[in-house]
């Protein structure tokens, strides 16, 4: 198994890495979010940018990044446009989510970008990523089901085979046994056909297991909120690394 290092976190090694997304609107907002967010030491902080009010001006979005860089350094810094179909919170267009991301990873400032699988870009992105020495977070959420076990493990293939230096797949139950489902999956790509670290999650409530148990069957990082969730069933980061020192110790 490969394990991703970025500087002194090693994803896909011993306890599952924490992310904690950033989710403010604007600057002012980002940077009070940024304060309590360094209170719980999260392995990786993911920038939500398609919550900035700005997300439209590229140069707005390049000098917020560079402002959150700044407060966050050293710890590793995921840069994610959440895309409308995904459960984002902005529509745009295919060709700006292209050029958006392309100039990001251009900036030098941040270590990982989320990168969707169904974009119609997919490979152009992957290419210019790589290019600038930046690890690519592939990933897929399906907010109205679970897909049946062999399909999530497909969608995780497939996007080893486009690139990604971590599949990622998130999930919503209608039931236990769809988390049951999204687990079974998630061991079985793991032990089978993952040669580097998966992030896999159910969503909502019923899901939240999912987001505690990745280090028995297979996923490497989970996300915490910090002060806002960015998607439903997320525990609050403090909680989140109890709970998973807990399991990792007994």
């Amino acid at each position: 198994m490969k394990i991703i290092s970025i500087r002194d976190i090693h994803i896909g090694k011993d306890i599952p890495k924490i992310i904690v997304p950033l989710m403010g609107k604007n600057i002012d907002q980002l940077l009070l979010e940024i304060k309590t967010i360094k209170q719980v030491n999260p392995d990786i902080v993911e920038w939500r940018a398609d919550m900035l009010e700005e997300v439209e001006n590229i140069e707005a979005v390049k000098k917020t990044l560079s402002s959150i860089r700044a407060e966050l350094y050293p710890t590793p810094l995921l840069f994610t446009f959440r895309s409308h179909r995904e459960g984002g919170n902005k529509k745009i267009t295919e060709a700006y989510y292209k050029q958006l991301l392309e100039e990001v990873v251009q900036t030098n400032e941040i270590d990982l970008i989320d990168v969707e699988l169904f974009s119609s870009n997919v490979h152009e992105i992957v290419e210019s990523a790589m290019a600038n020495d930046v690890f690519i977070i592939m990933s897929n959420h399906d907010f109205e089901k679970t897909p049946v076990k062999e399909e999530i493990i497909q969608r995780l293939r497939r996007m080893q085979e486009l690139g990604a230096h971590i599949p990622k797949i998130a999930v919503m139950p209608k039931s236990p046994t769809d988390v049951l489902t999204l687990l079974d999956a998630t061991y079985t790509m793991n032990s089978l056909y993952a040669d580097r670290p998966i992030i896999t999650m159910s969503m909502a409530s019923t899901g939240v297991i999912s987001r505690v148990a990745g280090q028995v069957f297979g996923s490497a990082a989970t996300f915490g909120s910090g002060i806002e969730a960015s998607a439903p069933g997320q525990i609050p980061a403090s909680e989140l690394r109890r709970m998973l020192e807990i399991l990792h110790t007994n």
